[in-house]
């Protein structure tokens, strides 16, 4: 036991007047903040207007959380949720005795915020006429960040916990009642992304790779979610139920999603880049 890493930090940052601000919460919004000027930064460089710009944060927020939550809810609670709708989007939940509680949004799935935040990029495209390719490349380099930052509040919350495992490296996760190590496969995927944003941000300022013509975009689904993919091999099941599928295809429901994003994201590497530009230049002209 002593050759592994005691992890029980307090979920709460700190409290002030009866209102807490826990760990989670406040690394979602570091690494939404984090994206804001990194967008800001490209925004400026590539001469988009400010006016372009301010629009653009409401988009992405709403619909982050908004597919997130969805995702969270139909990819792995169906049966639930779709009984129970308002809980879908109210963070409220009902107990048996028929009482409603506030509970927070207990909930949230990389795939289904991916998937709300293209569509959130293509009404936003749609209706402020900039170059889908552009912001989709602009958002990719940001992405990780935030990315990053989430799995890091999945840490501090001692959630989405990897397997069993004897290495020094491991981590007791003593809030979920453990005496055992698991792998910390919240931290080994920050790091993963944190490692993205680098290889995103050479590739823009060194290698000079233009925004605008996919590169960024598939370069960011690829290598998230083939990392996802194979961290998942390390993961717990979130669900229950996924444990049959494990034990019937190999597969966990995360891996199965994984595997759509890493064929978009192969597509816009491979094929898309002369695509994407000759549409950007005649939406420019």
């Amino acid at each position: 036991m002593l050759n592994f890493i005691i992890w029980n930090p307090d979920k709460v940052f700190f409290s002030l007047g009866g209102y807490e601000v826990r760990w989670y919460g406040l690394l979602w919004c570091i690494g939404l903040a984090a994206a804001y000027f990194v967008v800001l930064w490209l925004y400026r460089r590539e001469k988009i207007g400010q006016d372009k710009f301010e629009p653009l944060f409401l988009y992405c927020f709403v619909g982050i959380l908004a597919g997130a939550r969805l995702g969270h809810c139909l990819f792995y609670e169906p049966g639930y949720f779709l009984s129970h709708p308002v809980e879908m989007f109210l963070p409220i939940r009902q107990t048996a005795d028929g009482a409603w509680h506030v509970t927070g949004y207990a909930g949230l799935a990389s795939h289904g915020g991916t998937l709300g935040l293209i569509l959130a990029l293509w009404l936003y495209v749609r209706r402020h006429k900039v170059p889908i390719w552009t912001v989709l490349d602009i958002i990719a380099l940001a992405t990780p960040l935030t990315a990053c930052a989430i799995r890091l509040g999945n840490l501090m919350n001692s959630e989405i916990v990897g397997k069993a495992t004897e290495s020094a490296l491991g981590f007791v996760f003593v809030q979920n009642g453990d005496d055992f190590a698991r792998y910390p496969a919240q931290l080994y995927e920050a790091l993963a992304y944190f490692l993205l944003f680098f290889v995103g941000l050479y590739f823009y300022l060194k290698a000079r790779r233009s925004v605008g013509t996919g590169f960024y975009f598939g370069l960011c689904l690829t290598y998230i979610f083939t990392f996802r993919f194979f961290i998942e091999f390390l993961k717990e099941v979130q669900e229950a139920w996924e444990r049959g599928m494990v034990s019937a295809i190999g597969l966990n429901q995360g891996q199965l999603l994984s595997i759509p994003f890493v064929a978009l994201g192969l597509y816009a590497l491979i094929k898309l880049p002369g695509k994407a530009k000759q549409t950007n230049k005649q939406k420019k002209q």
